[in-house]
């Protein structure tokens, strides 16, 4: 080999060096990026694919035919939806429809808990705030109403501010606090759409307004 290729080697060795293996691994590199995010895609939608079948399952168990729950499905479903999918919108779904069936059956302290695990963590902000109003109401009929008053504290969003408003009347009239209701069923109505009913709304305030006459 001549001078002028040892030269020629010399420098290719070089340039390999301070490039060659760093384009390999970066070309690596981006390989297992591309392939890791088509495994991470796809692990997600067989994740989706199987809460949502076990979500399915659970919401037939709880609407079963002639109006009786499997209560041991519903519960071991729930379960299952817990153990692999807990924190996401389908596990806390599936907490709602389990809250439902045991307030159904009477049991308000099984509702009461599985409520609770949503408002402590809500996957989103309607989960988040259905399942604080649910909890209200099953607090209330614990007779805890006070206990119901502090879990509304604050402010909804719009979307919930008549009902919640109106729920914390409903509370404040069973806590014999009827001034403080009819403010509370007046906020209701004012955070109400123009075109929407008001009926049963008016008929609370009317019936406050009367009370003070």
């Amino acid at each position: 080999m001549s001078g002028t290729e040892d030269e020629e080697l010399a420098h290719f060795k070089d340039w390999w060096q301070r490039n060659g293996k760093p384009l390999v691994t970066g070309g690596l590199l981006a390989l297992i990026a591309v392939f890791g995010w088509q495994w991470w895609q796809k692990h997600q939608a067989n994740q989706a694919q199987g809460a949502s079948i076990l979500y399915q399952q659970l919401v037939e168990a709880s609407l079963a035919p002639g109006g009786k729950p499997d209560l041991p499905k519903v519960n071991y479903l729930a379960g299952e939806l817990d153990k692999n999918f807990a924190g996401t919108a389908y596990d806390q779904y599936g907490k709602l429809f389990v809250a439902k069936v045991s307030v159904d059956a009477g049991k308000l302290d099984d509702a009461a808990v599985q409520l609770k695990a949503v408002v402590d963590k809500p996957a989103n902000a309607t989960l988040g705030e259905v399942a604080r109003q649910r909890l209200a109401q099953v607090l209330a009929a614990q007779n805890k109403a006070d206990d119901a008053l502090k879990l509304l504290d604050g402010e909804a969003d719009k979307a919930f501010a008549a009902s919640r408003e109106e729920l914390k009347g409903d509370l404040l009239v069973r806590l014999g606090r009827q001034a403080d209701a009819y403010a509370a069923y007046k906020k209701a109505k004012a955070a109400l759409p123009e075109d929407a009913a008001v009926g049963g709304l008016q008929t609370k305030l009317d019936d406050l307004a009367k009370g003070d006459a």
